[in-house]
């Protein structure tokens, strides 16, 4: 591999995503021992990762026009540095609240590192190379998901949850080193630009209040909240609308190759976090596996999804990736209809066939679908781009998990996992599964209204 600028942004990019995902996947994997550590009931054990998913969300837009204006590569540097901060901070927490705190520190940092990694790439690779270098950044989130149960689960099972966090902090610093060393450009393209703090600042507010009362939307200060949080949103969009240089630029959503990208973007984010929880879970308390046994697993999802994905992109440049997007999701939508029956008795090889099943579902999605968004702007506005498939990858993921709080907290109160409350947890994985299988049909058509646009994608 030659260590040029194009190959080494590329290379920075996937092993930022990598450890990034790797890290808040693995965490799934050790909730249960860190639950029981901390003494968390079930409500407070769901929101280990829903926090840090929230925090991300949170952040992800402001970070578009930090990296566009201050620049990507120095906006990634920082982004690495607070989010390896944070993961130092997090491993040696011995309470739940330090813990959860500096799970939102991770959490902005993986904001940063998301936007600018991604915004890179664009801006570092050739046009007609798009599709293929985007692919092979979603391959290391799938490599991340394929490889983090297993390493998770093993350093759990053999030392403790705590070793998870230990196990990124050497990459992570050798992540920074290369972009000191390697990296030698800079992308700045919102650099005349003012930061639109108002902006950032009702959107922040609202993306909270939203996700915090549809995680807790059966209690009445979550109904408010969520109310106030589809204001605000309202109120931000149409804020935007008046800026000249806004956070976010709303009009982009004029383009249907670029809302529908989006929407189908967080509609599959949606389905498919809780799947991954929820397959832990009756690994875990419906069937009494360890986790070293769930995260070999856990596998079958992730590698597939890791071969078919870097091929998917490269594909995407030379056909309509919407078509390819569509065709991913409609097989992932099969996968989880299957796992909508999950129980005690379901055969371990029918578990195994619909996780294939969701692995080439979602190879087969996510590249083209990124690729729609990121070509479907003029290269000015790759930050902003960057900003919004991220965000709707973590909102989705975010409230993904907190529709599995919401359902979980409905079927067992406030009761603490465990074996013996197995037939409730199938009953509440069930109702899960059929909520994201009519997701992944939401994500279908909006596919195929993109097809449908007149809209051009961007060859610059």
């Amino acid at each position: 591999m030659k260590f040029d600028t194009e190959n080494v942004a590329i290379l920075v990019c996937f092993l930022t995503s990598f450890f990034g995902v790797f890290l808040s996947n693995g965490v799934v994997v050790g909730v249960p021992v860190i639950g029981a550590e901390f003494g968390m009931t079930n409500v407070v054990q769901n929101w280990i990762t829903t926090i840090f998913f929230l925090a991300c969300a949170v952040f992800t837009v402001p970070a578009g026009q930090i990296s566009g204006k201050y620049g990507v590569k120095k906006s990634l540097i920082i982004g690495t540095i607070v989010f390896l901060l944070g993961s130092i901070c997090a491993c040696l927490s011995f309470s739940t609240v330090p813990f959860m705190i500096f799970g939102v520190v991770q959490g902005i940092g993986l904001a940063l590192v998301n936007v600018s990694g991604t915004a890179m790439v664009v801006q570092a690779v050739s046009p007609k190379n798009r599709g293929k270098a985007l692919g092979l950044t979603v391959t290391g989130v799938y490599l991340a998901t394929s490889f983090s149960p297993v390493i998770s689960g093993s350093l759990t099972y053999y030392f403790s949850w705590r070793a998870i966090f230990a196990f990124v902090i050497p990459f992570l610093v050798i992540c920074i080193i290369l972009m000191f060393l390697k990296i030698p450009g800079e992308w700045k393209t919102f650099a005349g630009d003012s930061i639109d703090k108002v902006g950032s600042i009702i959107y922040s507010i609202g993306i909270l209040a939203f996700i915090y009362g549809f995680t807790s939307l059966i209690t009445f200060p979550g109904k408010i909240s969520l109310i106030i949080g589809i204001i605000l949103i309202i109120i931000f969009a149409v804020y935007e609308l008046k800026q000249k240089t806004p956070v976010f630029n709303v009009n982009l959503f004029k383009n249907t190759k670029f809302s529908s990208s989006n929407v189908a973007a967080l509609c599959s984010y949606l389905a498919i976090m809780a799947i991954t929880t929820i397959l832990n879970y009756h690994f875990q308390y419906v069937r009494g596996w360890n986790t070293q046994m769930v995260g070999l697993v856990l596998i079958a999802t992730p590698i597939v999804m890791a071969i078919v994905a870097p091929n998917a992109g490269k594909l995407s440049d030379k056909i309509h990736p919407q078509k390819l997007a569509a065709i991913g999701m409609t097989i992932a939508a099969i996968a989880i209809f299957i796992l909508s029956f999950l129980d005690a008795n379901t055969p371990l090889y029918v578990v195994i066939i619909a996780m294939i099943l969701q692995g080439l579902g979602m190879g087969l999605f996510s590249s083209p679908n990124m690729n729609a968004i990121m070509s479907s702007v003029p290269p000015k506005f790759a930050p902003t781009a960057s900003a919004s498939q991220a965000t709707m990858r973590t909102i989705g993921q975010t409230m993904s998990l907190g529709m599995l709080t919401l359902v979980f907290a409905w079927v067992l109160g406030n009761a603490a996992m465990s074996t013996g409350l197995a037939a409730q947890i199938v009953q509440g994985s069930q109702s899960i599964c059929f909520v994201c299988d009519c997701l992944c049909v939401l994500a279908i058509f909006a596919s195929l209204v993109g097809i449908k646009s007149k809209a051009k994608f961007n060859t610059e």
